[in-house]
């Protein structure tokens, strides 16, 4: 339960942190962060955590993690369920928590709330087929990046620095095509609390980075091997 309970809180910040900087701080008139600030912010979650909880949980927050982890072989099936659960129970609180914030704001609309999305609901209007593209790549990259750094040969010490960074620099390549999602409960979280059509196109996001996730753990198990 410990487990369980060290990836809801890891979860809740991730989606609060990373969609908390797009809603509240992104666009604000006088020091408006950018798309760099919060691919930065979600980045900045995962360091963060990975360092506060990774020797409890792991720091998955990330159902395309955990399941990616399962596929390269270095989590057992049975926790995947309760991960997964764990995983949405604090996305969604951290969207309900950041929706109480932002609605404190006199004349504040949800919008689409750091949903993501595709055609119309893409910030850049790209195709469906680019934005699934674009979700299985980046989280096939990420996953590389997870097996490679926490592996038992790697500096074990600045696997947290790599995955951060590496989350950070899939957001500066990949808001403008889909908000950038790579993780199932991240999206929907905020998609609960948008007022966009963004639960209607939700089954893409979580399809494209668990597609994703499988193929860069699985790549990696065939590179990573001693043989």
């Amino acid at each position: 339960m410990k487990r369980y309970l060290a990836e809801l809180i890891g979860t809740f910040w991730l989606v609060l942190g990373g969609c908390g900087a797009a809603v509240l701080a992104a666009g604000f008139p006088q020091l408006g962060i950018g798309f760099a600030g919060v691919a930065l912010a979600f980045g900045l979650t995962v360091l963060t955590m990975a360092y506060a909880i990774g020797h409890v949980s792991g720091a998955h927050l990330n159902t395309a993690v955990t399941v990616g982890l399962w596929a390269g072989g270095r989590f057992p099936a049975k926790d995947v369920v309760p991960y997964i659960v764990a995983q949405l129970i604090g996305a969604v609180a951290a969207a309900g928590v950041l929706y109480v914030i932002a609605s404190g704001q006199a004349g504040w609309q949800p919008g689409g709330f750091a949903t993501n999305g595709f055609g119309e609901l893409s910030p850049g209007k790209y195709s469906m087929m680019a934005v699934f593209v674009c979700e299985v790549v980046m989280t096939a990259i990420f996953l590389f990046v997870i097996m490679g750094a926490t592996d038992s040969r790697a500096p074990a010490a600045l696997a947290p620095v790599a995955i951060g960074l590496c989350l950070t620099l899939i957001h500066l390549i990949s808001i403008p095509v889909s908000n950038t999602s790579v993780n199932p409960a991240r999206s929907t979280g905020v998609a609960l609390f948008a007022q966009t059509g963004a639960l209607g196109q939700l089954w893409l996001f979580w399809v494209a980075p668990i597609v994703g996730g499988i193929l860069g753990a699985l790549i990696y198990r065939v590179l990573g091997s001693d043989d």
